[in-house]
């Protein structure tokens, strides 16, 4: 999760990655894509490094490139391995990713954020560059993908793949974030129009298309999904987002559930996770840091119907296998 700054007192803006180097095949970077070198580490709460771990399962790269999950709950000291034996990450030996970025750049003392891609060798940062980094997983990593790994961003439809995430970046990714932490009734109020005006132009895109950018499952996906399978259980209430829950919008509702239903999608999300990081680590919005029990998350289960729309989830690709063991996470309660 990127550092939001505040601005004026009022408004609030998401800084732009520090850490941007890249992982190439061909050379072109003082960082090789090499099977067992890179350690990704993530929160199941936040969801720019849920679209990190999206990616990485649905081209299958779990064994080319391991992940670290990180406790919900950070400190001042930064996002912490507490869930691992002894507070340790096993394979990167910290207690904090705080400790590697400042291998990459000693005395730095800027946000730190997932995801974030280390060298396993050196304990370095490569990138934080969460933008990039699910990109280059589909495009620098292609000879290391398992067999009928999707194109989750074809050549031919990137142009319009940009555009799309580029506006839901703006207005729904981020546009939850600029609502919730807004201090000025009137910005939170031209947000709030800003974001809901959005999703009703989404839910009028997908009413008669199965997905965002042609007839499959696509980076424009990934990126409206994370935010969207986190809308009633946090941004809803905890981000004063309420002027429709996702389960009364009807369009987006059956989008995000066939979403979720696809492997790869799903049995990514903690929603535990979710709810106990927004509601106790964002004090100043939830002072009694108490996280709420609901909402009812059996409805992710219920039938969709989006399949009479047609469109292949994985194109001419195919399902990716069971998720591994130790990435499992608990069931729908």
């Amino acid at each position: 999760m990127s550092v939001t700054q505040q601005k004026d007192d009022k408004e609030f803006k998401r800084s732009p990655s520090h850490f941007t180097d890249r992982i190439t095949a061909d050379g072109s970077s003082p960082w090789p894509v090499e099977p067992g070198r890179y350690r990704l580490v993530v929160s199941r709460a936040c969801p720019w490094a849920s679209r990190a771990v999206i990616v990485r399962r649905l081209l299958g790269l779990e064994e080319v490139i391991s992940m670290a999950i990180t406790d919900p709950i950070q400190d001042e000291r930064s996002w912490r391995f507490t869930l691992d034996p002894d507070d340790r990450d096993p394979v990167l030996g910290i207690r904090f990713l705080s400790e590697a970025y400042q291998k990459a750049e000693p005395g730095y003392d800027g946000g730190v954020s997932v995801p974030a891609i280390v060298d396993v060798p050196s304990g370095r940062l490569v990138t934080n560059d969460y933008h990039q980094i699910t990109l280059d997983l589909s495009t620098e990593w292609t000879a290391q993908q398992r067999p009928g790994a999707p194109d989750l961003y074809p050549e031919r439809l990137r142009d319009e793949i940009d555009a799309v995430n580029e506006d839901v970046f703006r207005d729904v990714n981020n546009g939850v974030y600029m609502t919730g932490f807004t201090r000025d009734q009137e910005a939170y109020e031209q947000r709030f129009r800003r974001l809901f005006d959005r999703l009703d132009a989404l839910s009028e895109r997908l009413e008669h298309r199965r997905y965002l950018v042609g007839d499959s499952i696509t980076e424009a996906d990934i990126r409206l999904f994370v935010t969207l399978v986190r809308f009633d259980a946090v941004y809803h209430g905890h981000f004063k987002c309420n002027r429709s829950k996702l389960t009364e919008m009807p369009v987006l509702w059956a989008y995000a559930r066939d979403l979720f239903q696809t492997p790869g999608f799903g049995d990514t999300v903690d929603f535990d996770h979710i709810k106990r990081h927004y509601y106790y680590v964002h004090h100043e919005i939830n002072p009694t840091r108490i996280v709420p029990l609901g909402p009812d998350l059996r409805g992710w289960t219920t039938p969709h119907g989006r399949e009479s729309l047609g469109g292949r989830p994985f194109g001419d690709g195919t399902p990716p296998g069971p998720v591994p063991t130790t990435e499992r996470v608990p069931d729908l309660a």
